[in-house]
């Protein structure tokens, strides 16, 4: 299987720095990584013609599904009328009602990532409220943004994760860091009235999934009226939970909210939406202050290949129809699941956040991070996913995470069941 990846892997021409394009590309549990020839709806295809059920969806890029029509369909428009230019397209009108449709929020701006559009609600924040501090969760994920590459040790201190490359200062000057659903911890933190905003995940997926508890995310919003402290919601990954994401889901009132990966159906694009506050805030700000570089902000941002592309995720794959067959099958997953935990007795549990689910290998539920990674067990899972790969399965590489995209082959859940049980009857 996947002969011409092995031999494109061993022998690697010169360029590419390790022969990938992006180095995350080498975590999967492979060998090597598996070449693609092509991706389309919940189904890859390598360089041998082996197809491959993709439960991983390019770690939610593709979460509505690899090359919809609706995204081609723009695309092949666009290319007609201009890439980027500048200047608003005649879509702006739409995907800005839509936007705030969807997601509740008034106000809206384009980023090419989620992690510039997290940058620019980090500065945005200490521009209105003249705090530098930011606070994130232990655990937490908002991509390449330099203040978020901490965690806590074991004394309870924040560092730079051991793995952050070239940290660029000490991350104790600028971020605070709490464990996820410690209110105490929270404000403990809050009460110096230093820091500009909380940067969150309405529930952690970075280190497995991490369910905030019962009244907890309503509890932060109080506590950030209380001190007149922004929140900031990153929704690239909790995008997952149902139309509108969490945020909508289960009625939450960020100040910002962040979106990334999936919003136009794989193109580079990124939102950052804002309330009444924020927009006040920032206009009497810039009012007071020098124009020019902002460093909020990219030339590509907003293009009109962006907006061609999310007018039509906003029209065809965000909506109710869609996100209910993601949720049925993930669902079904869930099921699946549990059956075989029950039939080999293991002390395992299944965290269920919309079509996205992770398998804890614990009965337990962790409520942190640190109780999260208590859990792992990489031989196990490297044993596991590497399976799932060589009987027709993509995981995502990183955990233990499974993301149910739309319209999954009838028979991918059973075969899948039918794929761990063979593993498990080899590894436990």
């Amino acid at each position: 299987m996947a002969a011409k990846s092995s031999c494109l892997n061993h022998n690697c021409p010169p360029g590419f720095w390790r022969g990938v394009p992006q180095h995350w590309m080498m975590d999967w549990p492979s060998p090597f990584p598996i070449r693609l020839k092509s991706a389309k709806g919940t189904i890859v295809t390598d360089l041998d013609g082996n197809e491959l059920v993709d439960l991983c969806l390019g770690d939610t890029g593709a979460m509505f599904g690899h090359s919809p029509d609706a995204i081609m369909r723009a695309l092949n428009g666009v290319s007609e009328t201009g890439l980027t230019a500048m200047l608003p397209s005649e879509h702006c009108e739409f995907v800005g009602r839509k936007l705030v449709e969807v997601f509740g929020l008034a106000y809206w701006q384009m980023a090419l990532s989620a992690s510039d559009a997290n940058r620019f609600a980090l500065r945005v924040s200490r521009l209105i409220s003249k705090r530098q501090k930011i606070l994130v969760f232990d655990g937490c994920y908002h991509g390449a943004v330099d203040e978020t590459v901490v965690a806590l040790d074991d004394n309870g201190e924040i560092i730079a994760k051991p793995s952050n490359w070239g940290a660029a200062f000490n991350p104790a000057l600028n971020t605070v860091c709490v464990p996820f659903n410690d209110l105490e911890a929270l404000e403990a933190k809050l009460k110096s009235r230093d820091i500009a905003c909380i940067l969150m995940e309405p529930a952690l997926t970075n280190c497995g999934i991490i369910l905030p508890e019962a009244g907890y995310l309503q509890a932060v919003e109080a506590l950030c009226e209380k001190y007149d402290t922004l929140l900031v919601v990153d929704e690239t990954h909790t995008l997952s939970t149902g139309l509108g994401g969490y945020t909508r889901s289960f009625g939450l009132e960020p100040d910002i909210f962040v979106a990334g990966k999936a919003v136009a159906g794989g193109i580079p694009c990124a939102i950052w939406g804002f309330n009444e506050k924020v927009k006040t805030g920032l206009e009497n700000a810039r009012a007071n202050m020098a124009q020019g570089h902002s460093g909020v902000g990219t030339t590509l941002g907003g293009s009109l290949l962006a907006m061609a592309a999310i007018k039509a995720s906003l029209e065809s794959l965000m909506t109710r129809e869609v996100y209910d067959d993601m949720i049925a099958s993930a669902s079904e997953l869930e099921a699946e699941l549990a059956a075989i935990i029950a039939e080999f007795d293991l002390d395992w549990s299944i965290i269920r956040l919309g079509a996205r689910l992770e398998i804890v290998f614990s009965k337990l539920i962790p409520t942190n991070a640190k109780q999260m990674r208590e859990t792992f067990d990489m031989e196990l899972e490297h044993a596991i996913h590497l399976g799932l790969i060589n009987r027709g399965f993509l995981v995502t590489p990183f955990h233990n995470m499974l993301l149910a995209g739309p319209n999954l082959p009838p028979d991918a859940i059973k075969k899948y069941g039918q794929a761990m049980r063979q593993i498990l009857e080899n590894v436990v």
